[in-house]
């Protein structure tokens, strides 16, 4: 047998390879060539949701192909990344995932349906938001060496509240106390805005609010900020320091999701999907509208989303740990 005829019938094996184990083409020319689905494991009207349904827009409106989103609601937002995570690798399933299900969850539960690291290929960092460490304004505290030099001082001083276990406001809290070594007595709610009654009416006395629901109250005096959770000041309020510019090296605590599909979809596939979305977040219609709910855009590479999860992953896992955090039965 000639040389060309081993050729010729090697690339025909791999052919026939392919479709018996059913691997995605590796090229794709015409993707997407039917409706694509983007999973949100929350409902309608949240940062999420809002996001996605924009990104469906505008790729429809790029690709003249029906990108739709589905709302996968519950476990707080794990069963949309679970059921991504079994979805064939064809670009078709998408996912907004955050940081609670992919780096959080996973070191308080026993049992996932999925593995953040080997189940997923990842698209871009789509947005953060931060939380403002904010006290009320009966806390004799002006500065953030006073906070922690009252908290010293009196232990049982200060009460949080949170918006649940393993939220970026209950980690915060949990990371400041690891890094001061002062004592915040925690206390779950069922969310952010369930906080507020209690903190304006005295009965809890610091928070790690979302950006977006304590903002207005610092503009209004009736909170007192000190500082952002992000690495990054906020644009919604640039004169606020960032917790790490006050003396925290390395402190966020910040909720973000990003773009993801399961593990093996070809990366051709990933720039694209990449490369679009990178594109529509800068759009100024885009950016005005989600940087006004006090959302952080950002858009990097496959690579660095996928450094990000890998990295916070044991970081959070050895805070948990040490502060002893269990997820309620």
């Amino acid at each position: 047998m000639r040389k060309s005829q081993i050729s010729g019938l090697a690339v025909m094996l791999v052919a026939l390879a392919s479709l018996a184990f059913g691997f995605p083409a590796l090229a794709q020319p015409g993707y997407p060539d039917r409706p694509i689905r983007i999973l949100v494991g929350f409902p309608p009207g949240v940062a999420p949701d809002i996001t996605s349904r924009l990104l469906a827009d505008k790729f429809n409106e790029t690709w003249a192909k029906s990108v739709v989103v589905e709302n996968v609601t519950g476990a707080g937002g794990n069963l949309a990344v679970e059921r991504t995570a079994k979805s064939a690798p064809d670009g078709y399933t998408l996912a907004m995932g955050g940081n609670a299900s992919l780096v959080i969850n996973p070191n308080l539960m026993d049992k996932l349906g999925y593995d953040p690291v080997k189940d997923f290929s990842y698209i871009t960092q789509i947005f953060i938001v931060p939380n403002i460490l904010v006290v009320t304004p009966d806390v004799p505290a002006k500065t953030i060496q006073e906070l922690v030099a009252l908290a010293k001082a009196k232990p049982d001083y200060f009460v949080a509240g949170h918006a649940g276990v393993g939220t970026s406001q209950h980690l915060g809290g949990e990371l400041l106390m690891a890094m001061t070594g002062v004592k915040i007595q925690q206390v779950p709610y069922r969310g952010s805005t369930a906080v507020l009654p209690d903190l304006m009416g005295g009965r809890l006395n610091i928070f790690f609010g979302n950006i977006a629901i304590v903002l207005p109250l610092v503009r209004e005096g009736k909170l007192r900020a000190f500082g952002v959770t992000s690495r990054q000041r906020s644009p919604q309020i640039p004169e606020l320091p960032t917790m790490e510019e006050l003396g925290f090296p390395g402190f966020e605590a910040t909720a973000w999701f990003g773009l993801m599909a399961p593990a093996g979809t070809p990366r051709p596939l990933i720039d694209k999907l990449h490369a679009e979305t990178v594109k529509v977040l800068a759009q100024p219609e885009v950016r005005a509208r989600l940087e006004g709910m006090g959302l952080q855009l950002v858009g990097n590479t496959p690579g660095q989303l996928t450094d990000i999860v890998k990295n916070e992953l044991p970081m959070w896992g050895k805070i948990i740990k040490d502060a002893g955090i269990k997820m309620p039965q």
